[in-house]
């Protein structure tokens, strides 16, 4: 049984602040309307009742509350989908135009062509919105991939100290991945922008020879594509779109983890900018939560759920569905609404975060000279092999910490260690700042791309 109160909240959702139902009952006047003017093309209605169908179609969008949208939702439930009230309400407005009309109206189609078709219509436009908020997300990641191409920080690994690298660095990487996905998501906006008709099965039937051309002028009229034939069972497309904005969102999940761990109070490295009333505490005055951050990983902890839902209905029965067809109108809603406030929070995070390079450069002092045990190991291994200057290193980085030494006092007091190197050689291999590897490169490189990326935009 369907859970009318999940369902009638979920028709409530929308991304872009307008109610999803709302939004999907104005792209189903639509459909009707290019129905009927492709109808009356191929010659199947007169041309008279497709402009007078239209006309009316077009009055409601302008003015949806004579379509009592609440009363569409609530009846959808005992109906099965809100198509079915629609249509009837529909044809009662054009029947005050003319009744002859009314007689035209939805003709030949079914209940998931005018669904589907106007779903893929409010997606293309939610997806076109989450566009220009990746693409301002990406704007502030690259301007602190820049701007901190050699600002050095310590990189970790296993929640651990591992070796420095450049807060740039990490900024490219959170720009990388979002450029990614913004191909992702221009590529799964074209692969759902396909017109759905196929009438009861799939097969046009009620339409007889002129089928195939009004699916083509119907197709023309929304600038939408025809696909090969009806795709009412096959809902990979879907899944498609909602798989890139699942990923998408955990990707600024991740800029997010990494902002919270860098703003914890020992580790201090940037925090979140300032704001009236932003990141208190009920009870601790002192306290600066990471409130972005949380709302950011709030929807890359939960879209994931939805986008098993989606999985789960792909298997559909024949060739319309009972459950999973209808699932969709529960998690699509939502997870496009969720993608949209994470893309928000995280152009927001990005545009004033605070990087605190003082504090980077504390933390790489911090393990006195350990983390760059590899690079003295590196440098020793000529002499005597890696393997060697591994275990070597890793016997005085012990003898380090259980003395309170610094590991440079532990390698000069080293007997064998000492015969290996000079103290300008262990003082040279023990310099952060010359063991940042390729990392301004690799900053250059996504620049690089992400500069040639705005250049094919424009």
């Amino acid at each position: 049984m369907v859970n009318t109160r999940t369902l009638s909240e979920s028709l409530r959702l929308g991304a872009g602040g307008e109610p999803y139902a709302h939004k999907l009952l104005r792209e189903m006047l639509a459909v009707e309307s290019a129905l009927a003017q492709a109808q009356g093309r191929a010659g199947l209605i007169p041309s008279q009742v497709a402009r007078i169908i239209s006309e009316v179609c077009e009055a409601l969008s302008s003015d949806l509350m004579r379509l009592d949208p609440d009363q569409c939702e609530n009846d959808s439930l005992l109906a099965g989908n809100i198509a079915i009230p629609f249509v009837k309400k529909l044809t009662a407005q054009v029947a005050q135009a003319n009744a002859e009309a009314a007689k035209h109206v939805h003709f030949g189609a079914t209940s998931q062509d005018i669904l589907d078709t106007a779903a893929v219509l409010v997606w293309q436009q939610d997806i076109l919105r989450l566009e220009g908020l990746l693409k301002d997300a990406m704007h502030h990641a690259a301007a602190l991939a820049r701007a901190h191409r050699d600002t050095p920080m310590m990189g970790r690994t296993w929640m651990q100290q591992a070796l420095p690298m450049t807060f740039g660095l990490k900024a490219a990487g959170w720009l990388d991945a979002l450029m990614r996905h913004a191909q992702r998501l221009d590529a799964a906006r074209e692969e759902i922008r396909v017109v759905q008709f196929g009438g009861a099965t799939g097969s046009l039937a009620s339409l007889g020879k002129e089928g195939l051309k009004v699916s083509h002028a119907l197709a023309e009229i929304l600038a939408l594509r025809e696909p090969s034939l009806p795709w009412f069972g096959h809902r990979d497309r879907v899944f498609a779109l909602a798989s890139v904005l699942v990923g998408l969102t955990g990707s600024l999940g991740k800029i997010a983890k990494d902002v919270s761990l860098m703003s914890q109070t020992e580790v201090a490295e940037c925090r979140e900018g300032v704001a009236p009333g932003k990141g208190g505490s009920s009870t601790m005055p002192h306290k600066r939560n990471p409130v972005h951050c949380a709302a950011i990983l709030t929807q890359a902890t939960f879209l994931p759920g939805l986008l098993g839902v989606l999985a789960s209905a792909l298997p559909q029965e024949h060739e319309r569905a009972l459950g999973g067809w209808q699932a969709e109108w529960q998690a699509m809603p939502q997870i496009l609404q969720g993608t949209e406030k994470a893309l928000q929070q995280s152009a927001a995070l990005l545009a004033g975060l605070e990087v605190l390079p003082q504090a980077m450069r504390a933390n790489i002092d911090v393990s006195q000279g350990l983390v760059m045990a590899e690079s003295v190991a590196f440098g020793l291994a000529p002499q005597i092999g890696k393997a060697a200057a591994h275990a070597l290193l890793e016997r005085l980085s012990r003898q380090a910490v259980d003395c309170g030494q610094t590991l440079g006092e532990a390698l000069m007091n080293d007997p064998e260690a000492s015969r290996l190197a000079t103290r300008e050689h262990f003082s040279a291999w023990l310099s952060p700042l010359a063991y940042l590897g390729a990392s301004g490169d690799f900053v250059d490189r996504v620049l690089d791309a992400y500069d040639r990326r705005g250049a094919d935009v424009s």
